[in-house]
């Protein structure tokens, strides 16, 4: 089972839909936002992806129709801690990581990584002072 316990579902789709309103403000996009155990992540990666094990985020773009977004908690806690941040603050992450793939970023190259990776700072910065993304998952039931 999934560490998503304690998950403020609420408060993750805000800043989900506040990001996607700032990336699509003419034209909304219906958006899913999907919290996936790490046992059903790497389904979804060996599926999709052709990649072994779990990862943190995967985005299925449909254009103007929308996109589904994967995220992993289980591995949010993992990398937290190897990147010296909260889980929280990683999930929040990883909501923005998955909406500017639907804006049309590319992160399989150096060059497009580097972009993509000034452009996540940015709106996770951005979140952090709109939000009170400390309660976007329970401490108690997060680790």
């Amino acid at each position: 089972m999934s560490k998503a316990r304690g998950l403020n579902l609420p408060l993750l789709c805000r800043i989900t839909k506040a990001v996607s309103g700032q990336f699509f403000p003419k034209r909304p996009r219906e958006i899913t936002t999907h919290f996936v155990s790490a046992k059903q992540m790497a389904s979804l990666n060996t599926t999709f992806l052709g990649h072994e094990g779990p990862t943190d985020v995967i985005t299925f773009d449909y254009g103007e129709d929308g996109g589904e977004i994967f995220i992993c908690p289980d591995v949010a806690l993992a990398q937290a801690k190897e990147f010296n941040t909260t889980p929280q603050m990683e999930l929040v992450r990883y909501i923005v990581h998955g909406l500017l793939h639907l804006k049309g970023y590319d992160d399989r190259s150096a060059r497009n990584r580097t972009k993509m990776k000034k452009a996540e700072d940015k709106w996770v910065r951005w979140v952090a002072t709109e939000f009170h993304c400390d309660k976007v998952w329970s401490r108690k039931r997060a680790g």
